[in-house]
């Protein structure tokens, strides 16, 4: 079982899960105490508690040969739940709530976890003796979403839960994690009362201004001033310590005294902490941040920071935070790990909620993603991040969030290295930031490169419709600024259809087409009857007004026929006005340049296409997975820092997952490559094994006609390399097809990311790739990104290539990643895709180390 790991519970608590330890035993006989009569009877099916107090001595005793599983809450042991193997694949499943832990989850998500553990063990049924009427234990069985068997004998119900997991089970698990996520902030993020810890008569202290920001933003409920030296601060009463109850405390007192006030909130039930204070992980004190988020985990309380801005909600006036201007209300929700970023956003940006989270020590933005799915006031999330702390989570959560509202990330450090000193090309190419790339466009996240196109693009997707297409009908005044728009528009991938002759008025027949010039004495009337008349058409899926001021009737005139029209057109709407960014009548987003307006709506159409493509469906793989992971974990039993595969059991290894290669023999030496040249059929091709890029030192030699030339090859090979050579394989020529990399790399946070591209010598040069996060369920929607794309498909007259293979290659590939975590970098350069088929010609696998990532059904705290 895994170490202990924080959970929420669906009330928003936190419990502490473990695996039971012998020194529980004293733990779990005061649950047992604490336990009433009927909840031992309903458990052991006997009166009284002996019963209950035998089971503890032996779930605790050496010769325990079952896997348990206890949650605390608040340092308490509150739970145990376990499973005893009766044979293979079958197992006695039990479990105890303390009465005072019921109703808030627990034993759903104990169950879960057990369940887990059963099936990752080779359960396939966990076995339950129920009572009739213990009614709340019978609806947990049946809701947790394994399928249930029953027989009933007497007043006993004999249940059989079979442990693997199901589509309901995940359901079940996803609704679960989200309840409990939105539960735990909601106190935070809506508190009915807030202390303000260190809040200062100095109106310069940063106490003080988030004081008179929770004032002055008119925060409905009551404001605690903690100040033991202070009677009053800004006109309130101050306490020498936080008050009993508070929801939400914000902590603005130095470094050194915020454990202690961390304590204090614990004790007296706070909610929720702000911790504004820095001083912690971010310099070089990461031992007092994990002791505060211990305080705040053992105690039921979320932590926001430290090192943070703070938090606001426009919709509940609560502004708990030291900006200097009160932020105004929108339909954005945003979250920032920077302040400095988040302090420029919020200038520019009007917000629903906005959340610093400055060190991310507990609330990141996973936590903020599932509040925000159900928030009515807001309908886009934005995020800048400069780390991820569980990406595989985030791209989970993200998924089912963007299938109902954009979230949009800037995620910064683009240019870093990944950091290894011998790579293959699929490790140089897939770097940390092309795995960020890959995961956020898996979950449709909208990733963007600044903070000014984030305000765009937001702009765009809270206040108009999603567009329903690509075709976009440009109108405007100045003819420049809109051939600039059409421009950008085929940049982007976008559409500007021909419209019709006799759509608009005589002013427009001298310009008709698409973009629309209406030249610049257009009244402003003119330009919105243009509006309607465009949006009309039912080959446009979007406007785009482009209008130069003064001209015509005066900017303000304009701007308000623009509104109006966007009004009735019932399709999007957006409008660049020269030299002026913002909203129009609050409802059209309005850019300065043509380019901005272009952009915002490219990221649009992407978001909205992706919206409605169906859920991705992994294809199958038949594979010998045992059989790849034994020759995983043989290699690594022999070389436990990892390294190079052999040919041979790199062979071995795809040969596992059906992966088309050529045939290969391994030599050591000029005579054994002159057999094997004999053997695979002449002419052949010598490469070398042990560099990396073998083209790069003369390690490759092709179109060997004779054994005499295979033998003096390896020679010269072997002279001309040195000691790094340590053999070479001989395989027979393939003649024609395009030469393509496949390729893979697995970082221990990101996980395994698959990638295609162009192959042979030109891989690097070229860099046309790309890649997915596996299961690869679009093979052909990635093909179809590579510029080399038409060589696959006959170009030019040559024969179509069969790009079916070399699908099967990709999703082969992928499903490979996915099992064995230990695979850190894996090329197949080439592979030869030809009419007739896709065959690996050359195979590298780099083996490493790896835990097994935790099941993503697995509920818990990162």
């Amino acid at each position: 079982m895994p170490e202990g790991y924080d959970v929420l519970l669906r009330d928003g608590g936190i419990a502490h899960v473990r695996p039971l330890l012998p020194t529980d035993r004293d733990a779990l006989h005061e649950l047992v105490d604490r336990s009433s009569e009927r909840s031992a009877y309903l458990r052991f099916f006997t009166g009284g508690r002996n019963t209950a107090h035998a089971y503890m001595d032996r779930v605790t005793s050496d010769a325990y040969q079952g896997h348990a599983l206890v949650a605390a809450i608040h340092d308490r042991l509150v739970g145990v739940a376990e499973y005893i193997p009766i044979d293979g694949h079958r197992a006695d499943l039990g479990i105890l709530i303390d009465d005072a832990a019921h109703g808030h989850g627990l034993g759903t998500l104990l169950l879960e976890h057990v369940a887990l553990d059963a099936a990752e063990h080779g359960v396939h049924e966990l076995m339950a003796d129920v009572l009739t009427e213990n009614r709340p234990m019978l609806r947990m069985l049946h809701d947790l979403g394994l399928e249930v068997t029953q027989r009933t004998e007497g007043g006993t119900l004999h249940l059989g839960i079979a442990a693997e997991p199901t589509p309901g089970l995940r359901a079940g698990i996803e609704s679960r994690d989200h309840e409990a996520g939105c539960a735990s902030l909601t106190r935070v993020l809506t508190p009915r009362s807030v202390a303000v810890i260190g809040a200062s008569r100095n109106e310069r202290a940063v106490g003080h201004k988030v004081l008179r920001n929770l004032i002055d933003g008119g925060f409905p409920g009551a404001i605690h001033p903690v100040n033991p030296n202070a009677a009053e601060v800004a006109g309130l009463a101050c306490h020498d310590r936080v008050p009993e109850g508070v929801d939400l405390a914000v902590v603005a007192v130095p470094a050194a005294r915020v454990l202690e006030v961390a304590r204090d909130c614990a004790k007296a039930g706070v909610a929720g902490l702000v911790v504004l204070t820095s001083g912690f992980a971010e310099a070089g004190q990461p031992g007092a941040e994990s002791e505060l988020l211990r305080i705040c985990r053992s105690s039921g309380m979320r932590l926001i920071g430290p090192n943070c801005l703070g938090i606001v909600n426009t919709a509940a006036h609560l502004n708990a935070s030291f900006l200097p201007h009160n932020p105004v209300q929108g339909r954005v929700a945003l979250m920032s790990q920077s302040g400095a970023v988040a302090a420029a956003l919020l200038e520019r940006l009007d917000v629903s909620m906005f959340v610093s989270v400055g060190n991310k020590a507990d609330v990141s933005g996973n936590d903020l993603l599932q509040c925000w799915a159900d928030d009515p006031h807001t309908d886009v999330i934005a995020l800048y991040l400069e780390s991820f702390g569980n990406p595989r989570r985030f791209v989970r959560i993200a998924r089912r969030v963007g299938a109902r509202k954009p979230v949009l990330l800037v995620k910064s450090g683009r240019g870093e290295a990944g950091g290894r000193a011998v790579r293959s090309h699929t490790a140089a190419a897939a770097t940390p930031d092309v795995a960020v790339d890959a995961l956020v466009r898996a979950a449709g996240v909208i990733r963007l490169d600044s903070v000014p196109e984030l305000i765009d693009a937001a702009r765009l997707l809270a206040f108009q419709p999603l567009p329903r297409g690509r075709r976009v009908a440009i109108v405007g005044n100045s003819g420049g600024p809109q051939a600039m728009a059409a421009d950008s528009c085929e940049r982007q991938g976008l559409a500007v259809p021909e419209l019709r002759a006799g759509l608009l008025d005589a002013r427009a027949a001298a310009a008709l087409g698409n973009p629309v010039d209406l030249t610049a004495d257009a009244t402003a009337a003119e330009i919105g009857s243009a509006v309607r008349a465009v949006a009309a058409v039912p080959d446009v899926d979007a406007v785009l007004v482009v209008y130069t001021p003064p001209f015509g009737s005066g900017l303000e005139e304009t701007r308000r026929a623009i509104a109006e029209a966007a009004k009735e057109a019932g399709k999007t709407v957006l409008a660049c006005v020269v030299g002026h960014d913002g909203l129009i009548d609050g409802r059209v987003p309005c850019y300065a340049f043509p380019e901005q307006a272009v952009q915002a709506l490219g990221h649009a159409v992407r978001y909205a296409e992706w919206r409605r493509t169906p859920e991705p469906v992994a294809i199958p793989v038949a594979a010998d997975r045992e059989g790849a992971r034994r020759i995983v974990q043989a290699e690594l039993e022999a070389r436990p820092e990892g390294g190079w595969l052999s040919p041979d059991a790199t062979a071995r290894l795809l040969d596992c997952y059906g992966v088309a290669r050529a045939e290969s023999v391994e030599v050591r030496d000029g005579e054994s490559a002159a057999r094997a040249a004999a053997r695979v059929g002449l002419p052949t091709a010598l490469k070398a094994v042990g560099p990396v890029h073998k083209s790069d030192v003369g390690g490759v030699r092709l179109s060997l006609r004779t054994e005499d030339a295979v033998r003096r090859a390896y020679q010269e090979m072997s002279e001309r390399i040195g000691p790094e050579m340590t053999g070479a394989i001989v395989q027979p020529m393939l003649s024609g097809g395009i030469e393509m990399i496949v390729g893979g790399v697995n970082y221990p946070v990101f996980g395994p990311l698959v990638m295609v591209g162009l192959g042979g010598v030109a891989a690097d040069l070229l860099a046309d790739r790309a890649f997915r996060v596996p299961p690869v369920t679009d093979p052909a929607g990635m093909l179809a990104e590579l510029r080399c794309a038409p060589l696959l498909h006959g170009y030019r007259g040559s024969p179509a290539m069969d790009v079916k293979a070399l699908e099967g290659q990709l999703v082969r590939i992928g499903r490979l990643l996915d099992d064995l975590p230990q695979i850190a970098e894996l090329d197949l350069n080439p592979v030869i895709v030809t009419p007739d088929g896709a065959t690996t010609v050359d195979a590298r696998i780099r083996v490493a180390p790896a835990q097994a990532p935790p099941s993503p059904l697995l509920r818990r705290l990162r």
